[in-house]
């Protein structure tokens, strides 16, 4: 009786980098990272550049607009005989004369005195907060303007000279202040840094990106290598296949190389081995069969000590064999059609005992190793079942992810945990009536950890024993 099963959600099949993903432990991550790191430095200080330089830049014109402002207000100041200043309205501009327009002169006597102020400042007079030295006879500096305003205030002094006295070189200075409110400066500066934030996060974004994009199709030559790697690894190709850039190549030919060499070794191994197997083999059967030919206590040691031999050569000989066929890429065995094969034979074996084997086996399951492995260790596990068995034995073969288990069952008499243990671990027979070499579940549980696997005994429920054995599996 042969029953598909539905295959377990949980199976995964690895997927290098299929999913290739910027993590920091990796090197797309890496070189994003960095190259995101140097991107943010570098528009950062780019924009810290432009910004100072926009600055630098409206405010020498505000200060140009400024000493246009003062030669302005020195054509409009002349004097009278008497050196006090006349000035020329017409010299100056209509925003002098609003209420706090930001716009503003005064002349101050230099020896003390009330100043001359413009009908912008209204009773407001200009005091530097902070100035510069004199250079060619200007004053640079800063004030507290009317309305709270911030002022930028230049100064110039200059003397007239006293023409209603009789004394030779007589002559009054006076102190030109022009100021301007630093208010719209300020708003332009920050309308500029505004534009220069946002536009620069966009750009940098934009880089990061492109970055990102680059990185992905620059390294899409290894993502081909991995996922030609996993096809091998699931049996669907033999070698790395496709092209490859001209720094890529040499390695796809490299691990061709390899691949080829692994399995030329592990191929003449196998030669090895079973050539090995037939010559200690033919000897040991002619021993034994003089030994039964001669009966005796020196033919029954005879025979003992060959059956122990037998029984060794049998074991270490499917451990070497199973882990030569680890080394080979590429190793895909389907279950069903091993579990199959052998359910059929052993019927064919058993039918004196009349024994029903039933198989439950999930669809598309695959053994990612030898067939002959495969068979090794399910063959050794259904047949002891079928010689315990008293009419039922019962083979299910689940998907556990990137696993498969294999259970096998039987209604026969079953083992006590002691007993579990010395057929497990030792090897020990419990039973000589039964015909078999006592390895069977040994070798088993040495293949198994070859792949990585196990093998569990316990109880079933149909009264009898339950080997369960682990192996990978393949999607």
């Amino acid at each position: 009786m042969q029953k598909p099963i539905a295959p377990d959600k949980t199976q995964t099949a690895g997927s290098g980098f299929n999913r290739f993903g910027p993590r920091l432990n990796s090197l797309a991550g890496r070189l994003i990272a960095a190259a995101a790191v140097w991107t943010v430095l570098a528009l950062l200080g780019g924009g810290l550049i432009l910004s100072n330089a926009f600055r630098t830049s409206v405010q020498d014109d505000f200060d140009t607009e400024l000493q246009a402002d003062m030669d302005s207000l020195v054509a409009a100041a002349g004097h009278d005989k008497s050196g006090a200043v006349v000035l020329e309205q017409r010299y100056l501009g209509d925003e002098f004369q609003r209420a706090y327009s930001g716009a503003y002169w005064q002349i101050a006597p230099a020896g003390g005195g009330d100043p001359i102020i413009s009908h912008s400042l209204l009773d407001q007079t200009i005091k530097f907060s902070d100035q510069s030295a004199p250079v060619k006879g200007l004053t640079w500096g800063h004030a507290n303007g009317p309305d709270n305003q911030h002022l930028r205030v230049l100064s110039r002094r200059i003397e007239f000279p006293v023409t209603a006295t009789a004394k030779p070189d007589d002559s009054r200075a006076y102190v030109l202040y022009v100021a301007g409110d630093t208010r719209a400066l300020d708003e332009r500066i920050a309308a500029f840094n505004g534009t220069i934030i946002w536009s620069f996060v966009v750009l940098g974004l934009g880089l990061i990106v492109a970055i990102f994009i680059q990185v992905r199709v620059g390294l899409q030559p290894l993502r081909k290598v991995t996922q030609a790697l996993h096809r091998i690894r699931d049996g669907s190709a033999r070698r790395l296949e496709g092209q490859f850039p001209a720094e890529i190549e040499p390695l796809a030919a490299e691990l061709n190389s390899l691949i080829e060499h692994s399995a030329e070794v592990v191929g003449r191994a196998r030669s090895y081995v079973s050539n090995l197997a037939h010559f200690l083999k033919t000897p040991l059967t002619v021993l034994t069969s003089e030994a039964s030919a001669q009966p005796g206590p020196l033919a029954n040691a005879v025979t003992k000590q060959v059956g122990i031999m037998r029984r060794q050569v049998d074991h270490y000989l499917a451990r070497a064999r199973a882990a030569g066929a680890l080394d080979v890429l590429g190793s895909r065995t389907p279950v069903f059609n091993v579990l199959d094969d052998l359910t059929r034979t052993l019927r064919r074996i058993h039918q004196d005992k009349n024994i029903s084997i039933e198989l439950h086996c999930a669809p598309g399951l695959a053994f990612r190793g030898e067939r002959q492995d495969l068979e090794e260790m399910s063959g050794n596990l259904i047949d002891n079942a079928c010689k315990w068995a008293g009419r039922r034995v019962r083979v299910t073969a689940l998907s556990k992810g990137n696993v498969f288990q294999l259970l096998v069952e039987d209604d026969g008499p079953g083992l006590t945990e002691e007993e579990r243990s010395l057929v497990g671990e030792r090897g020990e027979r419990l039973d000589e009536s039964v015909p078999g070499t006592g390895l069977g579940l040994a070798i088993v549980r040495d293949i198994a950890k070859l792949y990585g696997g196990a093998l569990e005994l316990g109880n079933s429920d149909l009264k009898g024993l339950r080997a369960q054995l682990t192996l990978p599996s393949l999607a």
